[in-house]
């Protein structure tokens, strides 16, 4: 679990990491440089969930390098419903495509990435903040004082 206070948005208590997977973990079906360790560390304090169209067809190998499973989610409404099963209050998300949305503002924490493919302004406006790259993002939730600074209000 990660839990932190934002001054002036109150008290977090997340335990599930749920990551849109091409554009944002992987570009062209590859996964970025550098996500996997930055995977494997923040395993310790959340549950991770990799959500997929598998639009490139590369799911399976990227499940293998990361030891992780995927849920598959076309739409997003998929995806939007995946947030809710989890409890949206103990959720961080994060994508970059419009598909994502819904499910950037409907968690408790919405980090919308900038990567190799873009960033869709409905990902950005649902967003509660954006990120560079996506190994930017990962190491907000690695040092959460970072987030602190960033949200504070």
């Amino acid at each position: 679990m990660l839990e932190l206070f934002i001054p002036g948005r109150g008290a977090y208590r997340l335990e599930h990491l749920a990551l849109d997977l091409n554009g944002t973990l992987a570009f062209d079906g590859r996964l970025i440089d550098g996500v996997a360790e930055r995977l494997n560390a923040l395993r310790q304090h959340l549950d991770v969930h990799l959500l997929t169209a598998d639009t490139f067809g590369l799911v399976q190998e990227i499940e293998a390098e990361l030891n992780l499973s995927s849920v598959r989610a076309r739409s997003g409404a998929d995806k939007l419903a995946f947030v809710e099963q989890l409890g949206p209050a103990s959720v961080v998300a994060v994508g970059n495509g419009a598909v994502d949305a819904d499910m950037l503002s409907a968690a408790a924490l919405g980090i919308a990435v900038l990567g190799p493919e873009g960033l869709a302004r409905e990902a950005l406006q649902a967003a509660d903040l954006a990120a560079p790259s996506i190994l930017a993002a990962l190491d907000l939730l690695l040092h959460p004082k970072r987030l602190v600074a960033t949200l504070r209000l």
